[in-house]
């Protein structure tokens, strides 16, 4: 591959990140725009009100059904909507992992995809993009994520944000834990290394992307959660979300993991995320009573650090 190619690729890489950027934040605007008048235009349909008399007789014959619904959906609790969400969302990311490790352990058609984009990235594999990946891929590594754990403890301290260090650490310790129960239990060999990088131990799912979801991904939470403005919260999340898709990326260009080994871990530390997500925003969230349903950004509840 020649060198001017691999600056082009990186110059239309950087393109399509910024793009991307673009048409996401204009996405994010526009529903944070109209979310808070969905409620109100659902109410006042005629399909609400069609269904009065059925809503009436499913209150009055199950009463507790229907209040256990409306605690779930409740919008100003912690135990309402978002914990609601929360928990489907976990859910649902256990059932892709499951179903993918189940390809992978009846070498199914995932692992041919495997082989071919390993097999395809072969030509690629040249400097300076092996260096470049190479220190891209340190940054999950287990002893940058504890480092960046550590540090992240030491400011949460250090603001009195005494409630996102338990779950920062449950995320954390929960991502390395489960990954390496994972890799004892499939026990998939990496792939065959082509250049002079290699890595040791069983392959998926990957350590580094698990990490790199679950500990950046929960860093990033907890400094948007400070944040004053949804535009603020955005480029963190955004960029966090760049630096852990290159991080997958650069296990799969290396050659030292495969594609669903990478697709795996994030799976798990989009998991381990979503927990410390909710173990935080269960002693947040309680200072949303205070607040009307939907008020603007300004008026969000803010983290100031004194819970």
């Amino acid at each position: 591959m020649p060198v001017p190619a691999v600056f082009i690729l990186v110059a239309v890489a950087i393109v399509f990140i910024v793009v991307i950027r673009i048409l996401a934040l204009r996405v994010t605007t526009f529903i944070i725009g109209v979310a808070p008048a969905l409620p109100k235009i659902f109410m006042d349909s005629s399909a609400w009100e069609r269904s009065q008399n059925l809503r009436s007789r499913v209150a009055q014959g199950y009463p507790s059904l229907v209040a256990f619904v409306a605690r779930r959906i409740e919008l100003r609790q912690p135990t309402g909507l978002l914990l609601t969400l929360t928990v489907l969302a976990a859910i649902y990311l256990v059932g892709l992992f499951s179903g993918l490790t189940e390809d992978i352990l009846e070498a199914s058609g995932t692992i041919r995809i495997d082989n071919v984009i390993n097999a395809k990235l072969i030509p690629w594999r040249i400097e300076p993009l092996i260096s470049a990946f190479l220190w891209i891929t340190a940054l999950g590594s287990s002893p940058s994520v504890i480092a960046a754990v550590i540090i992240a403890t030491g400011f949460l301290w250090s603001q009195r944000r005494f409630h996102i260090i338990l779950p920062l650490w449950v995320t954390c310790l929960g991502a390395l834990t489960t990954t390496t129960i994972g890799k004892l239990v499939v026990g998939r060999h990496r792939p065959e290394f082509t250049i002079d990088v290699s890595a040791a131990g069983w392959s998926f799912p990957s350590g580094h992307a698990t990490v790199a979801m679950a500990v950046y991904g929960f860093i990033a939470y907890a400094i948007a959660r400070a944040l004053p403005g949804i535009r603020e919260r955005f480029e963190v999340a955004y960029w966090t979300a760049v630096l852990i898709i290159l991080i997958g990326v650069s296990r799969i260009f290396l050659g030292v993991h495969y594609v669903t080994d990478v697709i795996g871990g994030f799976l798990v530390g989009g998991f381990w995320l979503l927990a410390g997500f909710a173990i935080a925003e269960w002693n947040v969230l309680p200072a949303m009573a205070e607040k009307p349903i939907g008020s603007t950004h300004k008026s969000l509840p803010e983290d100031s650090g004194n819970s």
